[in-house]
């Protein structure tokens, strides 16, 4: 495969997994098996699903980042959790992002059927795991005192979601909002932002280890990069035509294809 015939495939993919991730969520389900492909059609690595979950994180990343900022009002109001939640999410995302680097690719390998299986399970039950949060948080309760019984809790379940995270990652917004719900921290919005943050914080600094550790093939990831971005912007401007249960639906039919193909593929083709 020529460079060129790998990026007709990875930039719209990339474009796909942005929009995704603006209407529904899932993205990597679509950008990561498509870097996997690529990558194995190139050859030339020994590590090639490991390359290709670094390179799918660079590429995704921005995105994260640019939703950060536009829940900034939001954060502001929710400071104190921003500050408690940061630490599990840095320190999870680093043990993660280390599992997968250290691990070996064929260790790695084994685990993507489970790890898309998995991904699929959480959009499929995202429905039942959405927090019932109200547009306007109770009058007796606009600090989040009750989420103070659940602190250590969602502590704990944060540093868990930021060690998965680091490690692949699909699906971790749907945990965040079912753990942050758990705090009572604030509005619906407010719950967005900062999951959106912690997400953007997993992802940061998972991008960090993985390029320190030299797992991201920039050749690939730079115009991937564009390609989410500007497919993220589409997919904002097409989310209000969209029903966004149409496109869960795709990304979990997708999802349930691809853990029968790598299932397949690991135990009935090798």
């Amino acid at each position: 495969m020529e460079y060129w015939q790998a990026c007709l495939i990875v930039c719209p993919a990339a474009a796909i997994g942005g929009a995704i991730n603006s209407v529904a969520g899932g993205g990597t389900l679509v950008t990561f098996p498509a870097l996997m492909w690529v990558l194995d059609a190139l050859g030339g690595t020994a590590n090639s699903a490991i390359l290709a979950n670094g390179t799918n994180t660079v590429a995704l990343a921005p995105g994260a980042f640019s939703g950060s900022w536009g829940y900034r009002r939001e954060l502001k109001q929710l400071g104190r959790w921003v500050r408690w939640l940061a630490i599990p999410s840095l320190v999870g995302g680093v043990i993660g992002s280390l599992l997968v680097v250290n691990s070996g690719e064929s260790s790695f390998r084994a685990m993507i059927p489970w790890l898309i299986g998995l991904a699929t399970l959480l959009f499929i039950l995202q429905p039942r795991l959405k927090p019932r949060v109200a547009a306007v948080p109770p009058a007796a309760d606009t600090e989040g005192q009750s989420g103070h019984r659940y602190r250590a809790l969602v502590f704990l379940l944060q540093l868990v979601i930021g060690l998965y995270g680091g490690y692949f990652g699909a699906g971790i917004g749907i945990l965040m909002l079912s753990s942050l719900s758990l705090l009572n921290a604030g509005t619906i919005h407010q719950v967005n932002g900062l999951k959106t943050f912690l997400a953007g914080l997993i992802n940061g600094v998972s991008v960090v280890v993985f390029v320190v550790e030299g797992k991201v093939d920039w050749s690939l990831a730079a115009p991937m990069i564009a390609s989410a971005m500007l497919g993220g912007w589409l997919g904002a401007v097409w989310a209000r035509r969209l029903d966004p249960r149409v496109v869960r639906r795709v990304v979990i039919g997708i999802g349930i294809t691809l853990t029968v193909w790598f299932f397949a593929r690991l135990y009935w083709m090798s």
